[in-house]
Parts: C-alpha cells; sequence; structure tokens
C-alpha cells in the first residue's frame, strides 16, 4: 500500500470556481481537450481507476465498452451521473458534492468529451437541498465561464428512494418514471430506448467522476501513488454508529479497516460492522482485511460505497438485523414478487423475534426466506438482502436462538441508519427523522406509531379507552 494525500476532500471547502482554478483545476479538462478520445480513456485504464459506486468495476473498460456498443447498435450515447446516494451509512457524495463541486464537474466534462456522449444527467434527490444548491450554483458558474460540455449537463431531481440509487431505476426517472429497475443494464438499453434503438448509458457515480480531473492533471503515475496495484489511488469512507468520532474520511485503498474504525473513527468495541445493506456482515476477525475491493470480497464482504455502520456489544444483534431488513422490505419496489413478500415475511419474523412472540421454528423460516429472495430479481436489493440475513445469522447463531429461548422483548431501539447530516465540529449524526413512518408502498402514515409500536415491542397492554 502506498501513502495518500488528500485528493478529494480539500482542508476546506471550495466555494468558487476562482477558488478551484487557483487551485489547480480545470487543467485536467484543458489537457483532455487536447487527446483524442482513446488517449483518455487509455489514460484513465493505466492510472487503473475503479468505480466507487460499489462493484469497482475498472472506469476506462464501462467507458471504451459502452462507446463501442452505441457505435454499432445505433442511438445518443447518454452519461449519467448518480448522485442519489441512499445507502444506509454513506455520506461521502453530498459531502464531495458541498467540499468540491467544480472537480465532480470537471469530471463529468471530461468524461463527455472522451465517450462522446450527447448529454450528461446528474441525478440527485430533491431532499439533498444543500447539495443541490451547492450543484447548481457550480454549473451556472462554469457553464458563464464556458466550459466546453457544460452547456450538455442537467441535473435531474428525484424521489427519496432507495432505488432511484440503482442505476437502472435512475434512467426510470430521468424518463419521467418512478425509479422501477429493470432487467437490461444502462450499457444494453439506455435512456429512452425503443426495441430497435438501444442508446446504451454510461453510469458513474459522483466520487468516481471526481477523481477523473486529477488523473487528467497529473497523470496514471500520480494517480497509483496511492492505494495498491489493483486497487490504486484513494476513496471516501463514511464510519457512523457506536464510535467516537464519526465521519466523512479518505484514505488509501489497502489501508486496514481496523485503521479506519478504530484508529480514526474512534471504534472500541465492534459486534459487528455492515457496510451498507448489500453486502455481508463485517465480524471482528476481519477487521485486519484491506480497504480494497479484491480482499474485501475474498472474505466474503464487500466495500460497497465505503459507508460503514459499527455496532458495539451492547446492541441486540436481532435489534441490527431488523432494522436492515426493514430498511430492504419497505424500499423493494415490488415487481418481484420474491423479494417484496420475502422482505417482507423477514421483516415480520424479525418483529415477532422482539417482542418475544417467535419460536424456533420462525428462524428456520428466515434462513428458508432468505434462500428464495433473490428468485427472478430485476436489481441487486435482494441479493443484498440474502447476504446480509444469511451472514448474520451465521455469524451470530447462538444470539438469535438464545434471545428466542429467553422469552424477553429486545430493546428495540434502533434508528435505521439513513445519514441525514453529519455536523464536522461536533461529530454529531443525524438520521432520517421519519424512516420509521415509511410503509410498505413508500407513502408514509398519517400518525407517528413510535409509542406504539414500542410500546407493544415491550410487551405493554394496550390502553383501555376512556
Amino acid at each position: 500500500m502506498r501513502d495518500a494525500t488528500d485528493r478529494l476532500l480539500p482542508p476546506e471547502a471550495v466555494t468558487s470556481l476562482e477558488d478551484h482554478l487557483d487551485a489547480g483545476g480545470g487543467v485536467g479538462l484543458e489537457r483532455a481537450l487536447s487527446l483524442e478520445s482513446d488517449e483518455i480513456i487509455d489514460l484513465i485504464g493505466d492510472a487503473g481507476l475503479r468505480g466507487r459506486g460499489g462493484a469497482g468495476f475498472p472506469t476506462a473498460t464501462k467507458w471504451r465498452g459502452v462507446r463501442e456498443t452505441a457505435e454499432t447498435a445505433g442511438g445518443k450515447l447518454s452519461l449519467v451521473a448518480n448522485a442519489a446516494e441512499g445507502e444506509p451509512g454513506t455520506f461521502k457524495d453530498r459531502t464531495l458534492i458541498e467540499q468540491q463541486p467544480y472537480a465532480f464537474l470537471e469530471g463529468v466534462c471530461i468524461a463527455l468529451h472522451a465517450s462522446g456522449a450527447d448529454t450528461a444527467y446528474i441525478g440527485i434527490k430533491e431532499k439533498f437541498a444543500g447539495p443541490l444548491e451547492r450543484l447548481t450554483a457550480a454549473l451556472d458558474e462554469i457553464r458563464d465561464a464556458g466550459w466546453q460540455g457544460a452547456e450538455r449537463i442537467e441535473i435531474v431531481t428525484g424521489p427519496d428512494l432507495y432505488l432511484f440509487g440503482e442505476e437502472t431505476g435512475m434512467l426510470e426517472v430521468i424518463e419521467g418514471k418512478l425509479p422501477m429497475p429493470r432487467i437490461v443494464r444502462p450499457y444494453e438499453a439506455g435512456l429512452n430506448a425503443t426495441t430497435t434503438v438501444s442508446n446504451p448509458t454510461i453510469v458513474n457515480n459522483v466520487e468516481t467522476l471526481s477523481h477523473v480531473a486529477r488523473i487528467l492533471a497529473n497523470g496514471a503515475d500520480w494517480f497509483r501513488e496511492a492505494g495498491t496495484e489493483a486497487s490504486p489511488g484513494t476513496m471516501v469512507f463514511t464510519v457512523v454508529g457506536d464510535v467516537d468520532s464519526p465521519g466523512v474520511y479518505e484514505l488509501s485503498l489497502g489501508t486496514p479497516l481496523r485503521t479506519l474504525l478504530e484508529d480514526i473513527a474512534g471504534a472500541t468495541d465492534v459486534k459487528a460492522v455492515y457496510s451498507g445493506v448489500s453486502t455481508a456482515v463485517i465480524t471482528p476477525k476481519m477487521l485486519d482485511t484491506p480497504l480494497c475491493f479484491d480482499a474485501m470480497q475474498d472474505v466474503g464482504a464487500g466495500l460497497g460505497s465505503g459507508g460503514f455502520v459499527v455496532y458495539d456489544s451492547t446492541r441486540s444483534i436481532v435489534d441490527v438485523l431488523s432494522v436492515l431488513v426493514n430498511f430492504l422490505a419497505v424500499e423493494s419496489c415490488g415487481q418481484c414478487n420474491a423479494c417484496k413478500l420475502g422482505n417482507s415475511e423477514m421483516a415480520d419474523i424479525l418483529a415477532r423475534v422482539q417482542r418475544a412472540e417467535a419460536s424456533q421454528t420462525d428462524l428456520e423460516s428466515l434462513l428458508r426466506r432468505s434462500h428464495t429472495v433473490t428468485e427472478q430479481n430485476r436489481c441487486y436489493l435482494p441479493v443484498g438482502s440474502q447476504l446480509v440475513v444469511g451472514s448474520t445469522v451465521e455469524a451470530f447463531v447462538d444470539e438469535f436462538v438464545a434471545t428466542v429461548e429467553a422469552g424477553e422483548p429486545t430493546p428495540a431501539d434502533l434508528p435505521t441508519p439513513l445519514i441525514e447530516a453529519i455536523d464536522g465540529d461536533t461529530g454529531e449524526v443525524r438520521y432520517h427523522e421519519r424512516y420509521h413512518l415509511r410503509q410498505l408502498d413508500w407513502s408514509y402514515s398519517d400518525e407517528d406509531p413510535t409509542e406504539e409500536r414500542l410500546a407493544a415491542l415491550r410487551g405493554d397492554p394496550p390502553e383501555t379507552p376512556r
């Protein structure tokens, strides 16, 4: 592993295009405009940039492959920048947009030039008021400055739904629909595709595109000065939960997970860690795993989008899994019955365990449902559910069994770790304040059921009407 410098997160927020240019911004775009498309993509490939949205797919391979598909299949090629982060425990893309939106937009302009895309769409949740305001103002500035490609960038706001961040769900929103995932991937059938015109689309997230300008400005060798051979560069990580110093941190890929969680975020008692809801649980024996795509996959976990939620030994693992599975049950779109019904049933089973109303047979049903939840899936949500449930039950089977046998309600006091804000001065984390009202049809209940729900979980007798 090579040492890193702060590459994406500046010491202070860059609040104007002038400040961006004074710090060396704009050089990457200037160089890109002097190169042919293949030369730019080759440079990105030499740098080894991998997507920072979860899968770690090589960026150059994606750009070249989608461009070639457009050339052979016909239709318009589009670029989509995914800024709709909704993965529990993640706050990096909003931080990057608020701290340094110009680097991100410069990367978008370079990607437009390199890929030959007609238009770039930035998909961002309407509720992200601060980042949206910063992004809109920065886009106006680069348009006024005459940056090539800026006039072809459009910002599209979308709903506060998890599947808006799924790449095909985002395409649906850009087309004016609900974020209902598609079976066919964007590189095969993109924006406004028809049976005769595929319109392939490149989808990258904010952090991936934020790296692009500095790679063009400083070169592939410079980018590889940080990270590992297979996972070069730095990555931005979020850590929340039972830690002393929650926050957003940039580190070299290859840094041990223990360094991030214990030395930097101040975790002193790690029981279980989740990198969002799309990977298996991370247990204490995995903490020395390097933070890189392949090493994390090798231990059965994953980097995900770089957001880690830490739970200590005071937490009931039943409560932890209940919160995560309930999130997946609510956010499932319902197009795949096995996913919606399976996640809903698993959420119900875990709720019964919390209320001390479950039997060992219920735990067996939980595992059976986790095996079938992925049938005919359109997106990765049920795969993540299967990984989360299966790995958690396997790692903590004794606690699940003991909880059922004890016949005592669990605390049921954990919030859904959807981050609304992290105070940079105090480190205070504010979570989604209304998520407990979200229902399976994506609506919110009219009345806050929190007290009634908690009373039921505690086993309190219902109040007698007067």
